[in-house]
């Protein structure tokens, strides 16, 4: 048995750490809080989570355009032979 290691034929991306979901979520709850306590908190809630949704949005859209197109692949999506039943 050899310890070869075959390099990766599909790789994955994930996408950088970012605040902007802290944001919205803050965003959104300082809109529910400006309906009950005060409507300027509600005003720049709404500010914030509008520019935090703008800019996840264009972020994601240019991390997408910088995916390949297509990914070569090297090996079989399924098994070539199906499994076989274990003999009794």
């Amino acid at each position: 048995m050899t310890d070869e290691t075959q390099e990766a034929s599909e790789l994955v991306y994930v996408p950088e750490p970012s605040w902007l979901p802290a944001l919205v979520a803050f965003g959104l709850a300082a809109v529910l809080a400006g309906l009950f306590v005060w409507w300027p908190y509600g005003v720049v809630g709404a500010i914030v989570a509008f520019v935090s949704i703008v800019r996840m949005f264009r972020g994601t859209s240019d991390d997408v355009s910088r995916l390949p197109r297509r990914q070569k692949l090297t090996t079989a999506v399924l098994p070539a032979v199906p499994p076989r039943k274990p003999s009794a």
